[in-house]
């Protein structure tokens, strides 16, 4: 199958930078991609920000271009979603049973929302927020004076709390954490985010779910489990994600939790064999970072798409090449993550593994104002979060290096 293409399933940020990864390092062959979603890769960090209140923007504002080495040669299938794979036959079945042969895949499907987490009755007023139609959706509830209830206090939930709150939305956060972003950023200065949501007229929940919903034909109000009873317009449920996987159920890959993959990024078999010719990427790939230590974990912070990407591109050019890849991907990959997160006037921005450590230190500025944390586990740091002081923050970059003895 020397004329199939690289199939790259799932056409959203990971995808395309894979795609331009493997041009860039010398691939010139046919390039197709398989999307689930009917729109072309686009930058999702905006849906919960500026997209979600702006009134008229669509694909167009967050649209990725499209670089000149992908505008020939280049097969676009969007608006169809994988169903199975086939290593044997090296072919991806799609949803209306069309054959997608491929020389190298690459898996990049992504996540979904996990679902409300009680039966929703048929009601209408529920969203959740990770494609562009959603946020559109979104975007028309979040009217001046609804009750707009989240389900959920990580980024997304308390994103969507800020935008919520400047358009004029009365919001309550419902959540089984102590404080919001408790994982990511720990108790100091989780506690003050929520400090700041408060002063904007937010509402916390804490240590609570939801127990029932009350209304006809869409949701009115929300039962929690400790008992209160909410006014509810909107209902938006931001309790995670789930990586999507369920097309290569008999593929024989280990999809434990995400795609398993080793260095190069190469797929693992439940038999514990790499697959040269299939790789994953993005937040789907779950991958061990020697920058911190050897457990396979996925990564969801917003520029491992991009490094995955590149990374999966230079071992598929060199494989569909015919070269050895073996050394390349003994290297190890050991990106640095990172995350930023806009609320009202408060810009946060952290490196490393925030939620590893069993320590945090504020080493500069005060919680109320802007502020620097450095995160350890053990006397190992593992990550740095700041409110403001962006200069200072990044400036940490460089103390994050491979421990010598896993060179």
């Amino acid at each position: 199958m020397t004329d199939a293409p690289l199939l790259i399933v799932g056409a959203a940020m990971a995808g395309l930078r894979t795609a331009e990864g493997a041009r860039r390092a010398g691939y010139a062959g046919p390039i197709e991609f398989l999307g689930a979603e009917a729109h072309a890769p686009y930058n999702r960090p905006p849906l919960s920000k500026e997209l979600l209140q702006t009134e008229g923007h669509g694909h167009d504002e967050v649209a990725f271009p499209i670089r000149s080495a992908l505008e020939q040669g280049v097969t676009w299938t969007l608006g169809r979603a994988a169903a199975s794979l086939d290593t044997e036959r090296r072919v991806v079945t799609d949803e209306a049973g069309d054959e997608h042969p491929y020389r190298a895949l690459v898996i990049a499907t992504g996540l979904r929302p996990k679902p409300l987490p009680i039966p929703d009755h048929g009601l209408t007023g529920i969203h959740v927020l990770r494609t562009l139609d959603d946020a559109v959706g979104l975007r028309s509830a979040l009217r001046p004076g609804a009750n707009v209830v989240i389900l959920g206090s990580g980024f997304v939930g308390c994103e969507i709390a800020a935008t919520a709150a400047k358009n004029g939305c009365a919001v309550s956060i419902v959540t089984q954490s102590a404080v919001p972003l408790d994982r990511a950023l720990g108790p100091e200065l989780g506690g003050e985010v929520r400090r700041r949501h408060e002063a904007h007229g937010v509402r916390f929940f804490t240590r609570d779910g939801l127990f029932g919903l009350v209304g006809d034909p869409g949701v009115e109000r929300v039962i929690l489990t400790s008992g209160v009873m909410l006014e509810c317009d909107v209902l938006v449920v931001a309790i995670g994600s789930d990586p999507n996987t369920e097309w290569l159920a008999d593929s024989g890959i280990d999809v434990s939790d995400g795609v398993l993959v080793d260095g190069g990024l190469r797929a693992v078999g439940v038999d514990g064999v790499v697959r040269p010719d299939v790789f994953a990427v993005g937040d789907v790939a779950r991958y061990p970072n020697p920058l911190f230590d050897d457990v396979a974990r996925r990564v969801e912070h917003w520029n491992l798409p991009t490094e995955t990407g590149k990374r999966a591109g230079q071992l598929i050019a060199a494989h569909l090449a015919g070269e050895d890849c073996e050394p390349l991907a003994a290297a190890g990959f050991a990106p640095l993550p990172s995350f930023w997160s806009d609320q009202y006037d408060m810009h946060l921005l952290a490196f490393g593994m925030t939620y590893l450590a069993d320590r945090r230190e504020l080493v500069a500025g005060a919680l109320d104002d802007e502020c620097v944390v450095e995160y350890y586990r053990g006397d190992a740091l593992v990550g740095v979060c700041g409110i403001g002081m962006r200069s200072l923050v990044q400036s940490y970059r460089s103390r994050f290096t491979v421990p010598t003895a896993a060179v």
